[in-house]
């Protein structure tokens, strides 16, 4: 096993989150409590000091995860789609965070070829690296509305390809990889027998297309093929980040089984507090207003940013995302990119707004990039953009260009 790269977006947000007036890095929709979650509910009946029996003994639990949190999960994933996804395919983690590792270290290892979508959460290529699996890159174009072309991912594979990683919709950019393209995917990995990860944390957060479009991509477990995986959280979609939820469901009942071996090593069980809140969030009752909720904020902030952006697009540009919480947006002086590190920095000293660095949590291609979390509450959106309009104005002309 190789030495462990440092995970750079955790160690920056470590570093700068505690310390920041305007959280405008966070990847989580604008957290809610207890209290607003069954504000949220259709269910008027309950009550907050309901969803926790403080009779119950504190045990266990049923350890691959309560049956109605993985009741909820399968009835998520089942919708619209002919063969409903068995309570018994979902497996429940400490967050995606967990899910993923949990995956990756059950399939991957030594003499494996790993595809990963790229950009991306670093976890998802650092860590089949670092179990010796040889990993390469899919990478989107950021010229094509950061879309991945399919004849690249062809010419990428080979006789010991394991596993393709996707990310859809994507951090940092907020792009989805289309239904087209992820049939083509699916057909190709089918093909040759590889198994699909498909990281679906931002999932159901889409804002900028809608179920009637034709690229509306789905749940890749809807589309037919057995060798697929899907990991998913509380965290950014829900509003739960603190709950510590996540999950991993697929199809195949043999992945679920090696997944569950490695579990038993790292997990045993989750918080039953935690799953209890966690079930009636992604209830019939809750789970749609819950989301409507964060749709709706994530259209009025992504308004204010675009606006923001169009002010100064001298200096910025991006694509504008479609899905998810995150906006990738790329700053420059003299057609020359600016040293994204240094612009976060200043910018957070002078005026307590806290953004990321793209080169320094995605990868040096993306110099000059930053990544921008605009799912924050509407306020601190409007405060944070403002500041920076002002930062633009005094300090941006200061700053060193990318080396």
């Amino acid at each position: 096993m190789a030495p462990i790269p440092p995970f750079a977006v955790e160690q920056w947000m470590d570093e700068y989150e505690t310390k920041c007036k305007y959280q405008m890095a966070e990847t989580c929709c604008a957290s809610i409590s207890i209290n607003e979650l069954v504000e949220l509910s259709d269910n008027k009946q309950i009550k907050p000091s309901d969803l926790i029996d403080l009779s119950s003994a504190q045990g266990y639990g049923t350890t691959r995860g309560s049956n109605e949190l993985r009741n909820n999960l399968s009835a998520l994933y089942s919708s619209k789609v002919g063969t409903p996804l068995s309570p018994d395919n979902v497996l429940i983690t400490p967050g995606a965070i967990a899910a993923n590792h949990l995956v990756l270290y059950s399939l991957t290892g030594p003499g494996d070829h790993v595809i990963c979508h790229y950009p991306t959460y670093q976890q998802l290529y650092s860590i089949p690296a670092t179990l010796g699996a040889e990993v390469d890159l899919w990478k989107s174009n950021p010229a094509n509305n950061w879309l991945p072309d399919f004849e690249s991912l062809k010419s990428l594979i080979k006789e010991n390809t394991k596993l393709i990683i996707l990310n859809n919709p994507q951090n940092p950019t907020g792009a989805i990889l289309p239904r087209s393209l992820l049939q083509k995917i699916i057909d190709l990995a089918e093909s040759k027998q590889i198994t699909i990860l498909s990281d679906e944390v931002y999932r159901p957060l889409f804002h900028g297309i809608t179920p009637m479009d034709k690229d509306f991509p789905p749940s890749i477990l809807s589309m037919g093929y057995k060798n697929t995986i899907v990991t998913g959280s509380l965290s950014k979609a829900y509003s739960l980040a603190g709950l510590r939820v996540g999950w991993i469901a697929s199809r195949s009942p043999e992945i679920i089984e090696e997944c569950a071996k490695t579990r038993d090593y790292t997990t045993i069980s989750v918080s039953q507090l935690d799953q209890s809140v966690a079930a009636f969030a992604l209830s019939q009752d809750t789970i749609h207003s819950l989301l409507s909720r964060n749709i709706q904020l994530a259209k009025a902030n992504l308004e204010l940013l675009e606006r923001w952006i169009i002010k100064h697009d001298e200096y910025c540009s991006w694509t504008k995302p479609v899905a998810g919480t995150t906006a990738f947006i790329k700053f420059e002086r003299d057609g020359k990119p600016i040293d994204a590190a240094a612009l976060c920095k200043d910018l957070q000293e002078k005026t307590g707004v806290m953004i990321l660095p793209g080169d320094v949590g995605f990868g040096e291609e993306f110099k000059g990039y930053v990544r921008v979390g605009y799912v924050n509450k509407t306020e601190i959106v409007k405060e944070s953009l403002e500041e920076m309009r002002k930062y633009m104005r005094k300090g941006y002309d200061d700053l060193p260009l990318s080396a």
